[in-house]
């Protein structure tokens, strides 16, 4: 690993190195960020049909 950041940093692309770092973590978070989203729009609407179930049996 030290051998490919030398030769980066010899020819001057260190700073595309951490261009790509930098959009790896923020792709990373935007999926993790998606993932949570609709892990949490399935409970609501898990949520959802409990109430609307809940509703059809206490109605005479």
């Amino acid at each position: 690993m030290g051998d490919a950041l030398q030769i980066f940093a010899n020819k001057g692309d260190l700073a595309h190195v951490a261009l790509f770092l930098w959009a790896s973590a923020a792709s990373a978070l935007l999926v993790w960020s998606l993932r949570e989203q609709a892990a949490s729009n399935q409970r609501f609407q898990d949520f959802v049909e409990e109430v609307a179930r809940i509703t059809s049996l206490l109605d005479p």
